[in-house]
């Protein structure tokens, strides 16, 4: 299985900042630690194009960020501040979901080790993201006739509002989010699927209504599922207000594989949210996913056909 790494790619952070940056290299290292996966799968993404991103964003938004023209506020709306590697990074982020789409096509199931940028808008970004990688992923293969029907499955804990804002009105992406309804951000957009779910919600509990979802997911057909994979509904999340174990975010994501590969649907999984005081947490959460990605890939290879 391809995964697409850009954690060298690094901004600089105000000494105190609340994103945890660092759970990107420490989730390389556990792979390669935990032989989840080899180096040889492990690969550098292009950096999205200009093109590629006006594709989505706005053009007037993405020079202002090219550059450096935010102004105060909409870098605090963001929450970095610009420089020239917040901009680097964030076209490798969203090159590195391009390149997984592509190769989840290929191969039937692929990952970014980051991404998930699902706060982004059209013409402004917000909470932690700049530009949305699964947005103009998709929008790039539908536009290039490399899928026709694309879903979105967005299990970070906070709803996917520039993703759904962004796909509002267009039959070819089909958008579910399940998130924690008192949660950031406040005021929600209309995803296609809407899952709200409250506070203190059980591995259970949130199982239960993540199987109901992909039932209506997989009713539209998708050539190609995006799934992002937060960590934040685990119970040691700071701003998570879910209570998800880490063996039950295990399940989720096998949930998740598990009926993409009995779909025969391709599907690309970027990282999303996490926000444990305990980084290192995150980083194991997120190599879970990986373990699960790396194991549907490998069942994936099993019953494809014979050329």
């Amino acid at each position: 299985m391809r995964a697409f790494y850009c954690d060298h790619f690094v901004l600089p952070l105000p000494e105190g900042h609340r994103f945890p940056m660092d759970k990107y290299a420490r989730l390389r290292t556990r792979i390669l630690q935990d032989q989840i996966l080899q180096a040889n799968d492990l690969i550098e993404p292009h950096a999205a194009s200009w093109d590629d991103l006006c594709r989505v964003h706005t053009p007037d938004y993405a020079a202002r960020v090219r550059d450096g023209l935010l102004s105060r506020d909409e870098q605090r709306r963001i929450g970095f501040p610009w420089s020239a590697q917040m901009v680097e990074r964030s076209r490798r982020s969203v090159g590195g979901t391009i390149d997984a789409a592509r190769a989840a096509l290929e191969d039937g199931v692929s990952a970014n080790l980051a991404g998930g940028t699902h706060h982004a808008f059209r013409d402004r970004g917000e909470g932690y993201c700049v530009f949305n990688d699964v947005a103009v992923a998709a929008v790039t293969l539908l536009e290039t006739a490399r899928v026709r029907q694309v879903a979105v499955i967005d299990l970070d804990v906070h709803q996917g509002n520039g993703t759904a804002a962004i796909f509002a009105g267009d039959p070819r992406v089909f958008t579910c989010s399940l998130h924690g309804a008192a949660n950031y951000p406040f005021h929600k957009e209309r995803s296609s699927l809407d899952v709200p779910l409250p506070d203190g919600v059980d591995d259970g509990q949130y199982l239960a209504h993540l199987g109901v979802a992909l039932d209506a997911v997989f009713e539209v057909s998708p050539d190609l599922v995006f799934y992002l994979a937060g960590a934040d509904p685990y119970e040691g999340d700071r701003l998570g207000r879910m209570q998800l174990t880490a063996a039950g975010l295990r399940q989720r994501d096998l949930l998740v594989f598990e009926r993409c590969r009995a779909e025969r649907v391709p599907v690309a999984v970027s990282m999303a949210g996490g926000y444990a005081p305990d980084v290192d947490a995150i980083a194991r959460i997120h190599a879970g996913t990986i373990a699960e990605a790396a194991r549907c890939a490998r069942s994936w290879n099993a019953i494809r056909p014979a050329p």
